[in-house]
């Protein structure tokens, strides 16, 4: 497997879609374009409308994309156009949608990559609200959010002023049930079985009414999560050269979620209205990993081999709180609000590596370990005040969000080591010496004003605004000291949405967006013997954040009285990339070592066109059959030390496909979904990678019983999904530029299917 990783590491043309699948989207576009209805555009859901948890539970008609009204370009999902194929999690539900890709372990959906992107360019929100998330990258895993939890996904493709600007390829918005929106109560009962003969069950409880003068809805959710998977490695001195050797490993994450939301809603006086709400979610989680590693193709054939046991235990806890009021004031409406999150994050990742030689007879030789303990903790406290009011030509709404995080994070690491002498031919237990721990502290506070103005006139709606926000960082470590670092942007947003008639509508998005540095890089202190080749890394508390200029634009076409189909172009010119750099300086390990280090340098541009379609084949006389289609061509161009690449890890194309048959006459439903991801490509310090993922094949049978109970079978990864790898590395940055190789690797990782029996009953 890849090596090449920090120890402070917790864990120009578009691709052609495949004929076939392009072949029947551009005839379905054309009979449904040519048969379509002419309709008046409906408004798009309102969160606000009650719904009967009844009507959650047992659906007879099929959900579709809502088509907002929103004039900033945002695509809404609400829970029920994922529900039929169980998702676990909402990971499971956004990798649906248009353009989010996921370059994580076979059935992972963790941290997203919207437009194929690094996690830390997508912004996640919990109810619209920042929220601190597990990767060092500012990124938020949505593996971590039960699906049951989930009223609605909402995908931002642009940036507006009252929204945070770290959002430079787009925000997730997971907005939770709320009180306000539904009634009556249900419950979920069902059970996973795994390819390897495990079962694994899941319960959840949805309840939602009056009381205490208001409405409240309260969420409860057990779920057991589990990943069996296989991998092999196969390793050469290049490629095409000598054999080295092989690995097979066994790697099966084990775990359990619980998981609770609460939410209270009252009207105060004649326009007041108050809410709170909450979330909780705990993640207990085990990974064991089981490598044999040989000199062979074949164990058979090997004369030296390693045993390598590893074991990673997850233990987070991620919860936060909401208040907020808003009411009629000085002829406009005012909001207040208030947040506070914590996440908190102890995992403890071990390696044993025990060394034999001489087969058959198999002499132990050395064994050696490894472990680190790292613990976070993450906190983050906001205000959000903002009003709004009609000024005759525009609403204007001005406010101020105010934030103050604080993340302290340590990082102890343990060793040992032991091998044969004489009389000394088997190892002695593990016994762990510490060997240096290192301990960050880091504050932010962004206090960041905004004006927005937004309006109608005729067919044309319009927003524009800007954000200014100032940031105020503090780096402090207990060896190297502290450092503070300001740094102020301007974001300024244009958004224009142009009906062309009641059924066609475009849109145009102008926006400059931010990307703030990872917090490893504003590590303050330097890390010796860091990478393969013992060179050392040193952090950079003063970086500056990312910064991009932005467009989409947008073409929307809705499809009878429920359908819809888009297009959507999007472009970023970055500026300030954070790349690592070779200072020059020779590292702690002596000559041929240096000390790298991350700092703003190049430039950068992402672009792609998207297309989504969603709607039921009624032109067609088959009012009863719904199909999905999203399709997202992506690319982009920079420069580091070797000359022009793409942004690492970012998927050529992804495309989703599928329907829902509903048979009414009898209670039921069935449907299937294909995914498949395009390849991505990876260029870092010693290191070059190729990842490529099979496709993914989902099925659903539901049978309705009422009006009160649902019984649905589903199954994922039908396909026995693979992910396969190839990495080349190197010894240094000059062998790399040189092409000298230090070892060529082929990794594949694969894992069974998964079948999922669910009932849902409501009362």
């Amino acid at each position: 497997m890849s090596m090449h990783r920090r120890l402070l590491s917790p864990l120009a043309s578009f691709p052609g879609c495949p004929t076939r699948v392009a072949t029947a989207v551009l005839l379905a576009l054309g009979a449904l374009a040519a048969h379509a209805q002419q309709a008046t555009a409906t408004q798009a859901s309102d969160p606000t409308v009650m719904k009967t948890l009844e009507s959650v539970v047992v659906r007879g008609d099929i959900a579709y994309r809502d088509r907002t009204e929103d004039i900033a370009p945002t695509l809404t999902y609400g829970q029920e156009y994922f529900q039929r194929f169980e998702p676990s999690t909402a990971g499971d539900m956004v990798k649906r949608v248009s353009s989010a890709t996921f370059v994580s372990d076979v059935l992972e959906y963790d941290a997203v990559q919207l437009r194929g992107l690094a996690p830390a360019y997508t912004q996640v929100l919990v109810n619209g609200k920042k929220v601190p998330g597990a990767g060092d990258d500012r990124s938020f895993w949505l593996d971590r959010i039960p699906a049951e939890m989930v009223e609605r996904v909402e995908v931002r493709r642009s940036a507006s002023a009252n929204r945070s600007g770290d959002a430079m390829a787009g925000a997730i918005n997971i907005v939770l049930r709320d009180a306000y929106a539904f009634d009556g109560s249900y419950i979920r009962v069902g059970a996973t079985h795994y390819d390897d003969g495990e079962n694994k069950p899941t319960v959840g409880l949805v309840s939602a009414g009056e009381a205490l003068g208001g409405r409240i809805l309260v969420s409860l959710n057990v779920q057991d999560r589990y990943n069996p998977k296989k991998k092999r490695s196969d390793r050469w001195a290049e490629p095409g050269g000598a054999f080295k050797d092989a690995e097979d490993q066994t790697d099966t994450r084990d775990g359990q979620d619980y998981s609770a939301t609460a939410s209270y809603t009252a009207d105060v006086g004649d326009s007041g209205r108050f809410k709170v709400d909450g979330f909780y979610v705990k993640t207990d989680r085990e990974q064991k990993e089981v490598s044999t590693e040989y000199n062979a193709p074949t164990f058979a054939d090997a004369d030296e081999y390693a045993r390598v046991p590893g074991l990673t235990d997850w233990d987070q806890t991620n919860w936060g709180l909401g208040a907020e009021y808003k009411f009629d004031m000085a002829g406009g409406a005012t909001e207040i609000g208030l947040t506070y999150a914590r996440f908190k994050d102890k995992n403890i990742e071990s390696e044993e590596e025990h060394k034999y030689e001489n087969g058959p007879a198999w002499d132990w030789v050395e064994s050696s370990a490894e472990k680190t303990v790292f613990d976070s903790q993450d906190a983050e406290t906001g205000l959000h005040l903002a009003h709004k009011r009609p000024m005759g030509f525009a609403d204007m709404e001005f406010g101020l969000d105010y934030a103050y995080k604080n993340r302290i994070t340590k990082y102890t690491p343990y060793e040992w080591e032991d091998e044969a002498d004489v009389g000394h031919t088997a190892p002695d237990p593990v016994e762990y010496e510490v060997d240096d721990a290192i301990k960050n502290t880091i504050t932010e506070r962004r206090t960041d004003p905004y004006l927005m103005l937004s309006g109608k006139r005729g067919a044309l709606g319009w927003e524009t605004g800007l954000r200014y926000e100032t940031t105020k960082v503090t780096v402090e470590s207990v060896d190297d000291g502290k450092v503070d670092n300001d740094h102020n942007t301007v974001l300024p947003s244009l958004h224009l949405q142009y009906a062309l008639d009641e059924t066609n509508r475009v849109n145009l998005s102008l926006a400059r967006t931010v990307r703030r540095p990872d917090f490893n890089d504003l590590l303050n202190g330097t890390l010796e013997e860091e990478y393969e080749d013992d060179s050392d890394f040193r952090g950079n508390p003063r970086l500056d954040p990312e910064t991009a200029n932005g467009l989409d634009l947008g073409f929307e076409r809705r499809l009878g009285k429920r359908g819809v189909v888009g297009i959507n172009v999007f472009y970023r010119q970055v500026q300030d990339l954070i790349e690592l750099v070779n200072t020059g300086e020779e590292g702690s390990a002596g000559p041929g070592t240096f000390v790298y280090t991350v700092k703003n340098s190049g430039d950068g541009k992402v672009w792609g066109v998207e297309l989504d379609l969603s709607t039921p084949l009624s032109a067609l006389g088959l009012p009863d059959t719904g199909v999905f289609f999203n399709y997202s061509a992506l690319d982009s161009e920079t420069e580091d030390f070797m000359g022009k690449r793409r942004f690492n890890n970012q998927a050529k194309s992804l495309y989703n496909i599928g329907f829902i048959q509903n048979l009414p006459s009898l209670e039921s439903s069935f449907g299937a979904s294909y995914r498949k991801q395009g390849e991505a490509k990876s260029r870092m310090l010693n290191e070059e990678g190729t990842t490529t993922y099979d496709a993914d094949l989902e099925v659903f049978v539901e049978k309705r019983v009422g009006k009160s109970f649902s019984l649905r079978l589903s199954g994922a990864n039908l396909l026995d999904a693979e992910k396969k790898e190839v990495f080349h590395k190197f010894a240094s940055e000059q062998d790399q530029k040189d092409r000298v190789y230090d070892e060529y690797e082929i990794e594949t990782e694969k894992a069974g299917p998964r079948i999922q029996l669910v009932a849902r009953y409501a009362f």
